[in-house]
């Protein structure tokens, strides 16, 4: 696994396997110690959507990760906790290199950016001259550097439709955004064959069979979901946008088709409102998707990597200026 390459180049392997292996203090208040040396620390702790609850309940911002980034580059803090997966810290750190940033679990990796290693993408992009790469944001900061333009699943859309027409374009690396791009702008893309797990272990057979269940409930989906279940969804839309949408619409029942984490946050929004997550293959306890990285976190490692900052997220300068470029092209055109 590309996980293990990750840890294979960490120079703080050692460090961060050994730190992990450190006793904690039985009985120890960790939300109190937390938050202690966190102030002690001048540090920011970010959580994304799809993180435990007790970790989004401590975090001084929760959302997805773009905005989180941004957010944390805006503070003033010393120190960046990104409870999240390894390429958020890593995006993190390509916009606040001057900040220290860790990751509560070195191994929290993420199947979507793990499906482009750089040497394969490299030799892609070799194969398809003259064509500007669009590369979504859940990506390692490597392919980021090798990308034109970077995009979020709030805009990609616009990203895509700002590229004149007689432009070719490669969009990496997943192919159900790509896909549902194409259908939505009409761009002829040439797609990177990666997917994200979670959002492709969805039952479009359960799922319908819940909505025959819940016939009034509204169906809201990630477009990194595959193109059979986006089709009955009654809203597409990031992490942030499926919030707001599920706030906004006036409908007291939603299937939420993406990892259950967002639960968490949803109900505190729309307390008097039902939501249901959409079934997945799995015969698992909840039934739902959840993501076995983003899992990975827990207080316990957050106390931990706060007390012993580590593990360290580190990008190298060039990767991390060259990173930044597309990042900043990106911003520019969600601008206009």
């Amino acid at each position: 696994m590309i996980t293990e390459t990750i840890l294979e180049k960490a120079t703080d392997k050692l460090q961060f396997e050994g730190f992990l292996k450190l006793p904690i203090e039985k009985g120890l208040d960790l939300v109190h110690e937390i938050n202690r040396i966190k102030k002690e620390k001048n540090a920011v702790i970010l959580a994304h959507y799809y993180q435990r609850p007790e970790i989004q309940d401590i975090a001084d911002f929760v959302g997805d990760s773009l905005g989180l980034s941004q957010q944390a580059a805006q503070t003033k803090a010393d120190l960046i906790v990104f409870a999240g997966v390894h390429f958020m810290g890593e995006t993190a750190k390509i916009l606040s290199p001057q900040k220290k940033v860790v990751l509560p679990d070195l191994k929290a990796g993420c199947s979507l950016s793990e499906s482009a290693p750089p040497d394969l993408f490299k030799r892609f992009l070799d194969k398809h001259p003259h064509h500007i790469v669009v590369t979504y944001i859940n990506c390692t900061a490597e392919i980021k550097a090798m990308s034109d333009i970077i995009c979020t699943s709030a805009n990609a859309e616009k990203i895509i439709n700002s590229i004149p027409k007689t432009q070719p374009i490669i969009f990496a690396p997943d192919k159900n955004l790509g896909n549902y791009l194409i259908h939505k702008t009409g761009r002829d893309m040439v797609l990177w064959e990666g997917a994200c797990i979670v959002h492709e272990a969805f039952a479009i057979d359960k799922l319908l069979e819940l909505h025959k269940q819940h016939p009034h409930a509204k169906i809201i989906a990630h477009p990194e979901s595959e193109t059979h279940l986006l089709k009955v969804a009654h809203y597409i839309g990031s992490t942030t946008g499926m919030i707001n949408f599920v706030k906004n619409d006036p409908c007291s029942e939603f299937i939420i088709a993406t990892e259950a984490g967002i639960l968490h946050q949803m109900a505190k929004e729309v307390p008097t409102k039902s939501l249901i997550p959409a079934p997945s293959h799995e015969d698992n306890t909840c039934a739902c998707s959840e993501c076995a990285f983003m899992r990975l976190n827990t207080l316990e490692k957050l106390y931990l990597c706060l007390k012993y900052e580590l593990p360290e997220i580190n990008v190298p300068e060039e990767i991390q200026k060259k990173a930044l470029i597309p990042i900043q092209r990106m911003l520019e055109i969600s601008k206009k």
